[in-house]
């Protein structure tokens, strides 16, 4: 597994790449970084494609953005960065905030993706949320954006995870968690999440799309998901019980499971 920077407009990005085939690029939310949300795909789907996990610009090593960055910027931003990487085509996974970022670049760019798998993803907080709850959560984010890296964490990891997540599994993300959080990069995501409402972008999407929700899910609960799979009509819901909402981490087997089957599902990936 290779640490790479590159500088994509203006920004360092920084990314992790494993493997050799097809390219699945991987979106990490708005806690955390490439690593702490991929680690368990870059290494177990690396046999069979080009892994790619980037730290969204705000999150790990990658610069902060201006926070005026919206959702359709940090879209760009990727698009840049794949053109970077000489990427014309892509497998494309997101992860909650991540999953907004996939959605409005296919809006904009609808022949880049290869596929969809969106993970306890919203259609915009605006766009899959009632608007006292959008107003709650910003308000709650900005707030938690001046704590201290570590009390942000303890805040913020409890509704990350269903409450039988493996204990190890959650210091770890919790403990790069302390280590990536960026207040002004936060602060960024988080407006960014409460302004984008994506719904339009749903019935436009042509490509194969998997919905990996968990029941347990706090965040993005149940009903979220159901309401993309009703809006995407290439869309297969797939229902993860017991798991939270950081699913990557908190079930990694289980994930790599679908998104193997999901891949494979128009032949061979392999060079």
């Amino acid at each position: 597994m290779d640490e790479i920077e590159i500088e994509v407009e203006g920004l360092r990005i920084a990314y992790e790449r494993a493997g050799a085939g097809a390219p699945l690029v991987l979106v990490h939310g708005f806690v955390g970084d490439g690593r702490s949300t991929w680690s368990g795909q870059l290494e177990a789907l690396a046999d069979e494609f080009t892994v790619i996990a980037w730290d969204t610009p705000g999150a790990g090593r990658s610069s902060v953005p201006p926070e005026s960055f919206r959702v359709q910027d940090y879209a760009a931003c990727l698009v840049a960065f794949l053109r970077a990487l000489e990427i014309t085509r892509a497998h494309l996974a997101g992860l909650s905030f991540g999953g907004m970022i996939v959605l409005a670049l296919l809006g904009a760019h609808p022949s880049l993706p290869r596929s969809l798998a969106l993970l306890g993803t919203y259609a915009g907080w605006r766009g899959s949320l009632p608007p006292e709850a959008v107003e709650e959560r910003l308000e709650t984010c900005l707030r938690l954006s001046d704590l201290p890296p570590a009390d942000f964490a303890d805040a913020m990891i409890p509704s990350m995870f269903s409450a039988s997540v493996p204990r190890r599994a959650a210091e770890q993300f919790a403990a790069s968690t302390r280590r990536a959080f960026s207040p002004a990069g936060f602060r960024a995501m988080a407006r960014s999440s409460a302004e984008a409402d994506l719904r339009p972008v749903l019935p436009r999407v042509e490509v194969p799309t998997l919905l990996l929700y968990g029941d347990q899910d706090v965040r993005a609960p149940l009903w979220v998901g159901e309401a993309l799979h009703s809006s995407i009509p290439t869309s297969r819901l797939v229902v993860m019980p017991g798991v939270g909402h950081v699913s990557s981490v908190e079930a990694p087997d289980l994930v790599n499971r679908e998104l193997r089957a999901f891949l494979r599902q128009d032949g061979p990936q392999r060079r």
